[in-house]
């Protein structure tokens, strides 16, 4: 497989020595949608800013697009749109003048900036002062800016961060027409969970600095798939937990149900046997599995 970012060993610390980032390894597949999850400070922005050489690298090594980012960094750089933190726009201009400045930064031609526009969705209102556009808008516009110069690989941090519900489906649904019909490679950091599931093909979870998952959605969703539990259901509901507790059963009781551990299907059955038996009738026993927001709280809190 064919990797556009590929990072290894990273390791970043502040001057005093407090470790924000240790070992950090990801790849993110050509052509992929990778969504980089993780709660507030667990070092997301600071690997984007490490591997765009926003921060001076300290240890570690990364390659983007084929190439080692310490030896052709501007080469890199050229090949790749960076939304990091807030946008850089200026207010007193207007969208295709906010574009214009960086048409002359890249020697792109013009009739792209009309073109970036339309595919964001601002050609409407391209001589309209950024200062008078909605948030949404905004972040658009810095869509724009970093699509500029036809990027083979988009980095943005949390460019969802602040949009009401229905900007938010706007910039899922641009991002994915932006990877689907050009190609782009596109790395996301995000700590929106049910978003980055709706969007990404691949995921990497980091927590407190350290990398715990990485792999493809369909891997990540397979972890749905393990039963943590089981739910039962009885006509003596109080009886059934002094029972189950005299087994070294460890069992609690969950809105009138009783949720005993993920125990083999033999020992299931062999409770249920034992319930019936003291006369205590068993009518429903329901696996319980993982959803993706319990499998991520697993992950960033182990």
């Amino acid at each position: 497989m064919d990797y556009c970012i590929e990072v290894a060993d990273l390791a970043y610390q502040f001057r005093d020595g407090t470790p924000v980032l240790r070992n950090i390894a990801l790849r993110v597949p050509q052509g992929a949608i990778y969504g980089f999850l993780g709660p507030n400070g667990a070092g997301k922005t600071t690997t984007l800013r490490l591997i765009t050489g926003l921060l001076r690298m300290q240890t570690g090594a990364v390659r983007m697009l084929g190439q080692s980012f310490r030896e052709h960094r501007l080469e890199v750089l050229r090949q790749t749109g960076c939304l990091i933190e807030s946008p850089a726009i200026y207010e007193h201009l207007s969208a295709v003048e906010n574009l214009l400045v960086l048409q002359r930064i890249y020697q792109c031609p013009k009739s792209d900036m009309m073109e970036v526009l339309q595919t964001v969705g601002l050609a409407a209102v391209a001589s309209k002062k950024a200062g008078q556009f909605s948030l949404g808008m905004k972040q658009r516009l810095a869509l724009a800016m970093a699509m500029l110069h036809r990027p083979k690989l988009l980095i943005l941090d949390e460019p969802t961060n602040g949009l009401d519900p229905n900007g938010i489906i706007e910039m899922r649904e641009l991002l994915k027409k932006i990877n689907r019909e050009q190609g782009t490679s596109i790395l996301i950091s995000s700590h929106l969970l049910p978003e980055v599931e709706r969007l990404a093909t691949h995921i990497g979870v980091i927590s407190q600095g350290r990398m715990v998952f990485e792999g493809s959605l369909e891997q990540l969703s397979g972890l749905r798939q393990q039963v943590r539990g089981y739910l039962l259901d009885t006509t003596n509901n109080a009886a059934a937990l002094e029972l189950l507790v005299a087994r070294n059963v460890q069992v609690v009781a969950d809105a009138g149900r009783i949720q005993v551990p993920a125990l083999p299907v033999a020992a299931i059955a062999e409770l249920n046997s034992h319930l019936v038996q003291r006369g205590i009738g068993v009518f429903g026993i329901q696996p319980v599995k993982n959803d993706l927001e319990t499998i991520f709280m697993d992950l960033i809190q182990s």
